[in-house]
C-alpha cells in the first residue's frame, strides 16, 4: 500500500472561499495535489501558469512536494501594485494636510 499524507487546500474569491482537506499519495507535487483535488473546476479562473501558489504564507513551485500537515494556497493576482497604492495614500494625505511619519512626507508648512 503507497504511503499517503494529510493536506489541506485553499483558494479564495471575494465571494467564496474553499480550504479542502485530501489525503494524497505521499510523493505527490503541489501541482498534482491541485489537479486531483478538483478545485480547478471549481474556479475555471485559476490557470496554474500564472496563479501563484504557497505553503503556508511562503511561496512555493508547483514542483515542491508538500509535507503532512501543509496547506497549500493558490493566490490570485494583485489588482493593484502595492508600492503605487502606498504612494497614493502617502500623496492624499499630504494634499490633506495630514501627513506625518506614518503616512509619509511632511504636513504642510513644515519646511
Amino acid at each position: 500500500m503507497a504511503e499517503t499524507k494529510a493536506v489541506e487546500l485553499a483558494y479564495a474569491t471575494p465571494a467564496k472561499q474553499s480550504l479542502l482537506s485530501l489525503t494524497v499519495d505521499a510523493s505527490a507535487t503541489v501541482e498534482q495535489i491541485i489537479l486531483q483535488s478538483g478545485m480547478l473546476a471549481t474556479f475555471p479562473e485559476i490557470d496554474l501558469s500564472q496563479n501563484k501558489v504557497g505553503i503556508w504564507s511562503r511561496s512555493c513551485k508547483l514542483s515542491d512536494v508538500p509535507k503532512e500537515g501543509d496547506r497549500i494556497e493558490i493566490y490570485r493576482p494583485l489588482i493593484a501594485d502595492p508600492k503605487d497604492m502606498r504612494r497614493r495614500r502617502a500623496e492624499k494625505a499630504k494634499d490633506e494636510g495630514r501627513a506625518n511619519k506614518t503616512t509619509g512626507g511632511r504636513p504642510q508648512g513644515q519646511d
